[in-house]
């Protein structure tokens, strides 16, 4: 997963982002709660991880933004030195789906990330071997898409690029995103390599509003597929 991490302390953010990343996952750290919501505006994550005591913007502060500003429901896992209920609570109830203390352990840290992901995942078709969206048809087992019936020819990429964006119709993606969830997060490649890969895949799936679709760039953002009703087109 794509994590925000949430942490002023520079000694405990090197540990927990060493953890995260030897874990497969990739960490993002910011220092100052203003920093991550300007960051949040332009860039996508699959969770954010925020602890409460930071200069400025509190984390505190900062959940109430990501739920307020963030349509996705992104988990946020919560950090903090403090142990009172009234604490827990307020987090809790403010739109964090769980809850730490610190000193972390990192057994249990990476226990919730995942149960988290698991929860966040549980919507989606990740498991099945064949998914349909219309006209449409994925087949994970041969790694081939359909359209009317048809087979469309595509590179490694593009297929991976086009099931990508299908298993996230309706969520805005950033280029960074995207290209650390289809190519690595260490591929040495620019973001106009999306820009191509996703042009390319409009025109080879027809993904267009006259077919349903609605496959659009967010200026300095990403991109978005959305399915689009008749009466919308």
């Amino acid at each position: 997963m794509r994590i925000a991490l949430l942490e002023d302390e520079q000694d405990q953010a090197d540990l927990v982002c060493a953890w995260l990343n030897a874990a497969g996952h990739s960490c993002h750290v910011y220092m100052l709660g203003k920093d991550l919501v300007r960051e949040a505006q332009r860039e996508t994550f699959d969770l954010f991880l925020l602890d409460w005591e930071v200069p400025g913007m509190s984390g505190a502060e900062v959940l109430v933004w990501i739920r307020a500003n963030i349509p996705e429901p992104v988990p946020v896992l919560f950090v903090t030195a403090r142990q009172r209920e009234q604490d827990i609570v307020h987090a809790l109830s403010s739109g964090a789906d769980d809850y730490m203390t610190k000193p972390l352990g990192k057994l249990e840290l990476l226990a919730r990330i995942d149960a988290l992901g698991r929860r966040a995942r549980a919507s989606q078709r990740v498991d099945e071997d064949v998914l349909e969206f219309g006209q449409l048809i994925v087949d994970c087992r041969s790694r081939q898409i359909k359209l009317g019936g048809a087979e469309v020819a595509m590179t490694q990429k593009d297929y991976e690029l086009a099931v990508f964006l299908l298993r996230n119709v309706g969520r805005l993606l950033s280029r960074g995103y995207i290209l650390e969830a289809v190519w690595g997060q260490s591929a040495e490649i620019n973001t106009r390599t999306v820009d191509t890969h996703v042009s390319r895949i409009r025109g080879k799936l027809q993904l267009k509003p006259e077919n349903g679709w609605r496959l659009s760039a967010v200026y300095q953002h990403g991109y978005r597929l959305e399915r689009v009703e008749a009466d919308a087109r």
